[in-house]
């Protein structure tokens, strides 16, 4: 069949149906010649003759369905299923001729439109994506502005009317007293941007956390050392305890500082004069866990869960000159989460304990 194709160059439908065509016509005529010849009546020789006929166009129906009709058929229904928009239909039609040519191309659309499919599909996604990314950075954006309008008032009124009282003082004592009030309203409104923009950055994920070994009580001890004892006129007693050996953990070694940094600055602004602050690190099992108390008043049972939250206003600082930002532990909520380590806040008898843990490594 192949040589015939190549001695004829059979590569079109129309060339096929062509000499089908005339095959047919010959094999009709050689058949009446023939069956004229027998050796019989007419009538025995024209039935002779027309089975003959029969049979070639029976032939000729058989010939004319493997070249046009099946691979019609094939191509319809893979049309189909792409109509259909199922993608992964695939035309088996190896002649060549105009039909293999047209299944060729057919399954290059086919793979060229399931691709592009796929490619819109994950553009979508990454759309819905950016879409709610911005929806929460407007949020956000929102949220802070509304934020420092809110907690600059105080401040802000504060420093108006120190400001204006300066301009009637004569007292120089007074005025120094007024520039330090101004002074000390001036950095707490630093204080409390800095720390909400610090926050926000976490919050939408834009603060990049690196990664490194360190020993966790040798930074316990560095930061519990200056906020704790280099500290002039400290109104407090505070104990400790840690463990002899090394405590390391994997972490960004900035982000654990400023967490201990708020839990013992929240402890020393919350301790009752001449009060308590007690901090230990215990370690077990690959893990350690750091507590630290301040005794003082209790938070209420009901503002426990909200400790957390930005600008919580519960019971005041037992020392208004430490007051702080009021995002101290919302920071810490927010690092300790990324993390996906457990922290807590307790009442005891007499104050306060704040806890955190944290995986360790060798």
């Amino acid at each position: 069949m192949k040589m015939i194709k190549k001695w004829f160059h059979l590569n079109t439908i129309r060339k096929k149906v062509l000499l089908l065509s005339k095959l047919t016509g010959g094999i009709i005529v050689l058949f009446y010649v023939f069956t004229s010849e027998l050796p019989t009546n007419r009538s025995i020789a024209f039935v002779i003759w027309f089975a003959l006929l029969v049979l070639v166009i029976v032939g000729v129906d058989i010939m004319l369905g493997r070249f046009i009709s099946k691979p019609l058929s094939e191509i319809n229904h893979t049309a189909g299923q792409m109509a259909a928009l199922d993608f992964s239909a695939h035309c088996n039609i190896r002649t060549d001729d105009e039909f293999g040519e047209l299944s060729q191309k057919l399954n290059t659309m086919f793979s060229n439109l399931g691709e592009t499919l796929e490619q819109l599909e994950a553009a979508n996604k990454q759309l819905e994506k950016d879409v709610i990314q911005e929806h929460l950075l407007l949020t956000q954006r929102k949220e802070l502005v509304d934020s420092l309008s809110h907690e600059m008032k105080t401040p802000l009124g504060i420093v108006r009317a120190y400001v204006e009282g300066l301009k009637d003082e004569t007292d120089e004592q007074k005025k120094q007293q007024y520039m330090d009030v101004i002074l000390s309203a001036a950095e707490r409104m630093n204080t409390m941007i800095v720390s909400l923009l610090d926050l926000s950055a976490l919050e939408a994920g834009a603060a990049k956390l690196s990664e490194e070994r360190f020993d966790f009580i040798e930074l316990v001890e560095t930061v519990a050392g200056r906020l704790l004892i280099d500290t002039p006129n400290a109104n407090y007693h505070f104990t400790y305890e840690l463990p002899e050996a090394k405590a390391f953990i994997y972490a960004d070694r900035y982000r654990m500082e400023q967490v201990l940094n708020n839990l013992i600055q929240n402890a020393r602004n919350h301790v009752s004069d001449n009060g308590k602050i007690h901090f230990s690190v215990i370690c077990r099992e690959n893990k350690l866990q750091f507590k630290i108390y301040n005794q003082g008043k209790r938070i209420p049972p009901q503002d426990i869960s909200k400790v957390w939250e930005k600008f919580y206003h519960g019971e005041p600082p037992q020392n208004d000159a430490h007051s702080g930002s009021g995002l101290g532990l919302s920071i810490v909520a927010k690092i300790l989460s990324i993390y996906h380590t457990d922290y807590g806040v307790q009442n005891l008898p007499n104050g306060v304990e704040f806890s955190f843990d944290f995986p360790t490594i060798a």
